[in-house]
């Protein structure tokens, strides 16, 4: 190292990089539980990994660990998936409305494949056969 500075802010760095990843591990592994727990479909104990999960990534973005917007979609993506696993044990299959496209999805590739065609000759024989707008003459 050049200067002693730089030396003790090495040293810093490297005890920080250690502590981080024994939080970033730790909680990775309790997302990962709680995500195996969710697939299992045992409710109590997915119950209990997803407050764990949770709490360690709350406590991952109060260290610094994690950035707090990783940590909230991370949370969020997992309540998602409990949620949705608690829905689907909740009803009965008869019940299970079928899935709906999204509105307007089908409508817009229609539109898009009708106008595709036209629009291609349409703007090159309106524009001169170029793709820039005409000009006008100065005054």
């Amino acid at each position: 190292m050049a200067t002693r500075s730089a030396a003790k802010a090495h040293r810093q760095s490297v005890k920080r990089h250690l502590r981080n990843r024994a939080v970033k591990s730790a909680t990775k592994t309790a997302v990962k539980r709680a995500n195996e727990s969710i697939a299992g479909g045992d409710l109590d104990v997915a119950r209990d990994a997803v407050r764990t999960a949770i709490s360690a990534l709350d406590r991952a973005a109060r260290k610094g660990v994690l950035h707090p917007n990783n940590t909230g979609r991370h949370k969020s993506r997992l309540l998602l998936r409990y949620n949705a696993s608690i829905a689907a044990l909740q009803t009965p299959i008869a019940e299970r409305p079928a899935r709906k496209e999204k509105q307007g999805a089908a409508k817009a590739a229609a539109s898009r494949e009708s106008k595709g065609t036209k629009k291609a000759s349409a703007s090159k024989t309106a524009k001169g056969g170029k793709g820039a707008p005409a000009r006008r003459p100065k005054k």
